[in-house]
């Protein structure tokens, strides 16, 4: 049988792929089946997995995809906004020759994909950009907290980019920021990283007032 672990990190990166709809009931005796562990072990994924705030557990009901609202969307990326832009600072002040090479392709690549209007390979060129920024700024809380904030906004986030033009407003964004963490100027990389997630929440903002109007 799986490790209480291996079964967590399954579950939720089944969770994050979309394998679960927001909402949708995890049956305990399915999913043990399904993952070949114990009940036991299953519950306590689910635990964790609630402490991550990726699933509910309600009394008497079992456990269920927690839906993240537009407006838990908006307060999530307030708070990356100053982790990011810190994160972002942090890249400048340690980056090597050999990084700031890596994230000049990683940007002629991304600009490759907004003009080939590859919509999926850009989502994945801007988790590998901001991803790649972590493991530079070598911060570790910093990067578990972003992991977990990221695991809540992952349906809102593929709404984003699928958005008519937002990669082409993303992308001199993303632009700024890898100019800045290349130029090695902290305080370039931190205002173009909270540009870059003022503009998310700004987005963000306008899918709560079109629900509103509906």
């Amino acid at each position: 049988m799986l490790e209480n672990s291996d079964v967590r990190n399954q579950l939720r990166d089944a969770i994050l792929r979309g394998a679960y709809a927001p909402r949708q009931r995890l049956i305990e005796a399915d999913l043990a089946a399904e993952f070949k562990a114990s009940r036991f072990t299953l519950r306590n994924a689910l635990i964790q997995l609630e402490a991550e705030g990726l699933v509910e557990l309600q009394p008497n009901r079992g456990a269920r995809v927690r839906e993240i609202t537009v407006e838990e969307a908006i307060e999530i990326t307030e708070i990356r906004q100053s982790v990011e832009a810190l994160v972002a600072a942090r890249a400048a002040e340690r980056i090597t020759d050999e990084q700031i090479e890596f994230l000049r392709s990683l940007g002629a690549e991304m600009r490759e994909a907004v003009d080939r209007n590859e919509l999926m390979r850009y989502s994945d060129l801007n988790a590998s950009l901001h991803g790649t920024l972590r493991e530079i700024a070598h911060h570790a809380t910093a990067d578990r907290v972003l992991t977990q904030l990221h695991g809540q906004m992952v349906r809102h986030q593929f709404r984003l980019f699928l958005l008519p033009g937002r990669p082409s407003t993303s992308l001199p964004e993303h632009l700024a920021i890898i100019d800045g963490v290349c130029g090695r100027d902290p305080e370039s990389a931190r205002s173009a990283m909270v540009a870059h997630t003022g503009s998310v929440i700004t987005t963000l903002r306008s899918f709560d007032d079109a629900a509103a109007s509906v």
